[in-house]
């Protein structure tokens, strides 16, 4: 019989937390639930945990190389069979009722696409705030393309509706031919929802929260550097040229087109602080009228603090996390 719902965990090196996903997936109450665990050749014992469930409970899947989170998500989606398939990280949970209201709020709209709110948890295993007011998705109800752009500006959405965790039927995904671009590490859901919203999607929004976002250290999706940025300039070029837009759509994708230069123009001047060099990095941010715009912001403040506990020879430039990544 085919499920309601495929969960698919991308894993890696998740031997600690993977119980937990599969826990909160199994638990899914109201729907029936097909659990899809790919390991990205992970070194540490994940492999062993996820095979320590019965093979009817939860598929394994061993990839033979890494091909990073899209590339593994995309391995899990190929195998789905569920009517709705779900994307849930290797070090984050679910909520029981969360599929059940999803799916009875997308089908009642005849959406393909449904998202919901997310709350956060500290390190230390203690609730911060929901990632979003439960008020602003309410008054969102659904989401259009010109509105998830506009909510995807680099370093300048009020509220970054990159963070959602959509659910998409599978059918849509898979009549549209839409997979994760393996190419991306940072941005690859951005580009996925957004094809689908592209392809004529739907997505409603379930305001209640259902997923549960673990903050990590050194987790990669709190890390930003210009790479990243670049390689999210590059699939927004490809997502331009393949789908049309209309006219508030093209005026979000110019906004983000701006965001992401500015970002990319601020985010250089990291180099400069990874080459111990941040009174230039200080005076490039001033000359340069992209990057300038970012110097209100808690991150420039910390490139500030960093270039001082520098200059005072108390601190290395380690990564350019040190300077990005900071709490959502």
């Amino acid at each position: 019989m085919q499920p309601d719902v495929s969960f698919v965990i991308a894993a890696y090196n998740a031997e600690a937390t993977l119980d937990r996903a599969i826990a909160g997936a199994i638990a899914q109450l109201g729907v029936t639930v097909e659990v899809i665990v790919v390991d990205d050749q992970s070194r540490d014992g994940t492999l062993d945990v996820a095979r320590a469930y019965p093979q009817d409970i939860v598929k394994v899947v061993a990839l033979p190389a890494n091909r990073g989170p899209g590339g593994a998500r995309n391995a899990g989606l190929d195998l789905a069979r569920g009517r709705w398939v779900a994307v849930l990280d290797s070090d984050d949970a679910v909520l029981p009722d969360r599929l059940a209201m999803m799916i009875s709020r997308a089908e009642a709209a005849g959406a393909q696409i449904a998202v919901d709110n997310v709350q956060v948890v500290r390190e230390d295993g203690t609730p911060d705030d929901t990632m979003f007011p439960a008020g602003y998705l309410e008054g969102l109800r659904e989401i259009s393309l010109a509105d998830y752009i506009d909510g995807n500006l680099v370093f300048e959405s009020r509220f970054n509706l990159g963070y959602l965790k959509p659910i998409f039927q599978r059918r849509f995904l898979d009549d549209n031919r839409l997979r994760y671009d393996e190419k991306l590490r940072i941005g690859e859901d951005y580009i996925l929802l957004a094809s689908a919203l592209a392809s004529g999607g739907r997505c409603v929004v379930e305001p209640t929260v259902g997923y549960v976002y673990h903050i990590r250290t050194g987790s990669i999706s709190r890390v930003l550097e210009l790479h990243h940025v670049e390689a999210m300039t590059r699939a927004d070029a490809a997502f331009a040229a393949a789908y049309p837009m209309d006219s508030s759509a093209k005026a979000a994708f110019a906004r983000r087109g701006r965001s992401l230069r500015k970002a990319s123009s601020f985010l250089s001047l990291v180099q400069h602080i990874k080459a111990r060099a941040p009174l230039k990095a200080i005076g490039a941010a001033l000359r340069d009228p992209a990057a300038i715009g970012h110097l209100s912001m808690p991150i420039a403040v910390r490139l500030r603090r960093v270039a001082a506990q520098v200059r005072r020879g108390g601190g290395e430039i380690k990564h350019a996390g040190d300077l990005i990544a900071g709490d959502r």
